[in-house]
Parts: C-alpha cells; sequence; structure tokens
C-alpha cells in the first residue's frame, strides 16, 4: 500500500473511532488481512496447468495444491503475502532437476484458492493439512509463508519433516502489527483494539505468536536466508531465529531485497536440503 494513502486511510479510521470503535476496529483489521493483489495472471495458470492439481479442504474452505512428481522426498513450498505457488516457478525447476517430489499451493485469499482474507494463524492450519496430506519432509517458506510453517510445527509437529527453510521470515506477530500501526498512523485505540480482536478470535494477544521462540522446540534442522537491506521484514528478525532456533543456521544476503529470488539462494537451498 503506498504511504500516503495508508496514512489517508488511517487518518480517517482514526477519525471514525470516535464514533463507532467497532467499526474503526473491523475496518483496520480487513485493511491487515485483505490481500490487494495474488491472484494468478494468464501466463502463470499456463505454467501451473502443466502440474498435477488438487484440492484441500478445512473448515469448507479450500486450497489449490500443485504437484510435481519426482523420486526423491517431498518438498512442500510455502508463499508469502500476495503472492501464490508460481512465485516458486525458477526454484521448482530446479528442484525437478534433482528430482524432489514437489508440492506448492496457494494460500486462502490468493491464486486460485477461495477466501476473501488472510492470516498467518489461517495459513498455519492449511501448511499443516497439505503438509500431512503429501507427507512433506521439507518445508520452505517465504516472508509469512515461513512464520506460518512455524506456527504450524508448534500446534501440531509433523514427524515426518526433517527441514525447513525460511526465507525472509517475521519472527512475530506483534512487531507485525506494530509496523502496520505505525504505517497506517493508527491512534492507541485502535492499536489496542486490534489486539483484542487477536485475543477474542484465537484467545491469544499477538505477542504470544512468537515465532522465533517456538523454534526452541523444533526437530527439524533449518536454514534462515534473510537480506540485510530487506525493507519489509528487518534483518533483526533473522537474528531472532538464530537466536532461539539453535538447530540452524543463517545466511544473510545482500542487494536481493525482499524477495531473495536469485541462483544464489536457489543454491544455498539446494545445498541445504542435498546435505
Amino acid at each position: 500500500m503506498k504511504q500516503h494513502i495508508a496514512k489517508i486511510l488511517g487518518f480517517i479510521i482514526n477519525l471514525s473511532s470516535f464514533f463507532s470503535n467497532k467499526f474503526a476496529c473491523r475496518s483496520a483489521v480487513y485493511l491487515f488481512s485483505k490481500p490487494l493483489k495474488g491472484r494468478h495472471k494468464n501466463d502463470e495458470l499456463e505454467y501451473l496447468d502443466f502440474a498435477f492439481k488438487e484440492e484441500v479442504t478445512r473448515q469448507g474452505l479450500s486450497v489449490m495444491t500443485y504437484r510435481w512428481l519426482g523420486k526423491k522426498d517431498t518438498v512442500l513450498l510455502v508463499h508469502g503475502w500476495e503472492s501464490n505457488a508460481y512465485r516458486w516457478k525458477t526454484l521448482i525447476e530446479e528442484l525437478k532437476n534433482h528430482h524432489y517430489n514437489i508440492i506448492a499451493f496457494d494460500a486462502p485469499a490468493h491464486g486460485s484458492s477461495e477466501g476473501k482474507t488472510f492470516n498467518a494463524i489461517l495459513y498455519s492450519e492449511f501448511i499443516y493439512e497439505v503438509a500431512k496430506k503429501f507427507n512433506a519432509s521439507i518445508i520452505i517458506g517465504h516472508s509469512v509463508g515461513g512464520m506460518s510453517t512455524i506456527f504450524s510445527q508448534h500446534n501440531r509437529e509433523l514427524n515426518s519433516l526433517k527441514k525447513m527453510v525460511l526465507l525472509g521470515a517475521p519472527s512475530n506477530v506483534a512487531d507485525m502489527f506494530s509496523r502496520y500501526v505505525k504505517m497506517m498512523g493508527y491512534n492507541r485505540k485502535i492499536e489496542y483494539a486490534l489486539n483484542q480482536y487477536v485475543l477474542n478470535q484465537y484467545n491469544h494477544l499477538p505477542s504470544y505468536y512468537n515465532a522465533s521462540e517456538f523454534c526452541r522446540s523444533m526437530k527439524a534442522s533449518g536454514l534462515i536466508i534473510h537480506d540485510t537491506e530487506d525493507n519489509i521484514i528487518p534483518f533483526s528478525d533473522a537474528l531472532d531465529y538464530e537466536k532461539h532456533y539453535t538447530n540452524s543456521t543463517l545466511i544473510s544476503t545482500k542487494g536481493l531485497n525482499h524477495k531473495l529470488r536469485s541462483k544464489e539462494v536457489n543454491n544455498y537451498i539446494l545445498n541445504f536440503i542435498n546435505a
């Protein structure tokens, strides 16, 4: 969201909080959870049509999965906010060359999946369902996809999982909320209401959802890749993971920003999962 547009919307929602705090909170939550991008373009659909497609349903909501068959371990690819399974195209081709069995899927409200809103907790439930169905032994998650993978493992650990790769992943929800509140310029009433919304919906405040601390109990070995110039998720989040995820290795890049799309990153991933 453009910064000046965000400030205008934030001002309007702040103003509305003096008349209806409930309406203001709903508006703030909606903006935080409504993807504006991430649906497939025609060329993306053409590429994904060559995969085996299958829907996975949980609580009446279906997501689309894509499968490329291989002889080796199953790798599950988990994209981030306002993206979809196509973002992995280059890595998919590399993994195919190494004969991995590959699964990717579109998150709720993204790509060809159902839904209108998205959040990391909802996403974690689908990551669990897809990983369990296809017996994934490796999960590679970008951005909020990485954080949601940790939530998924923390809630119900999959014994099949051997390795995880976190690419530019945020380390905790509280800081994400703080960055959102700052970007929008929300007042304290809105900030408080957002925290209470999470508490009412999920029985925990945002501060509970600290993915880096959840990593203390992770059995799967981890690879953390984060760019020092990431302007979306600060590099300090990678250091949080390094501190708590003792069974992991941190690799820093420079100049790749948040997307981390490069041959260099793909090579780091392949070296890790091939070992």
